[in-house]
């Protein structure tokens, strides 16, 4: 499919545009870019997918979260440090705006090789590329919910730390249907979770029947044995 007039019209005044931003400063070339995307990716038909719009924004205003629950042992992560440093990025760091600043969601860990990595940091001019998803939910248990969502796929997570997060979005009054919806399980799994740290604050108020009780007896050991 060929361009219109105006298609080859804008590709033309791009051309000297580029030619103009490659006499900037390399910062200043950075920043005047991300904002080429960022209006680029208001008028673009996948304006709606956030990995439509990458920006390299520096590291610092990147934070990692405080409740991913998917750990790297340290051979994994020294070959991810490996991967990026000889293939370079090839995944962004998604990320949500909170109180002014970033936090990630999912690449964690791509997170740390860009920051800790000095070869990385060097050629990467101590920047990250990010996408930014979902701006309108900037609750906290939206934020959990996607991080979960991104590592269950692919990632294994700490048992004990995915149970603390079921508890917290307990606390944050999620029924055990929306747990296991939000996060793509089903409900034995929330049930199961819940048990291994919050079984005496998450069932205090559930109402047992008596055959319940009196079942749950008869599997006690004999004490007499």
């Amino acid at each position: 499919m060929g361009y219109s007039l105006v298609g080859l019209g804008i590709i033309e005044r791009m051309a000297s545009i580029c030619s103009d931003i490659s006499l900037l400063p390399e910062v200043e070339r950075i920043e005047i870019i991300n904002a080429i995307k960022i209006n680029l990716h208001a008028v673009s038909p996948m304006r709606d997918e956030p990995v439509d719009c990458v920006l390299w924004i520096p590291s610092e205003q990147v934070d990692a979260n405080d409740y991913n629950p998917n750990k790297v042992a340290p051979p994994e992560m020294r070959l991810l440090e490996h991967s990026i440093q000889e293939d370079g990025y090839t995944q962004p760091i998604v990320v949500w705006r909170v109180d002014g600043h970033m936090e990630v969601i999912d690449g964690f860990h791509r997170n740390r090789v860009g920051k800790e990595s000095k070869s990385v940091r060097k050629r990467t001019l101590d920047h990250l590329p990010v996408t930014i998803i979902n701006a309108s939910r900037g609750d906290r248990s939206d934020r959990i919910a996607a991080t979960i969502r991104h590592n269950r796929a692919r990632g294994k997570h700490q048992v004990q730390a995915m149970s603390e997060i079921v508890i917290e979005l307990a606390r944050r009054n999620w029924s055990n249907g929306k747990i296991a919806r939000e996060l793509g399980m089903d409900d034995d799994e929330v049930l199961r979770l819940k048990q291994i740290s919050g079984l005496a604050e998450m069932f205090a108020d559930r109402e047992f029947s008596e055959a319940w009780e009196v079942e749950y007896r008869r599997e006690l050991p004999n004490e007499h044995s």
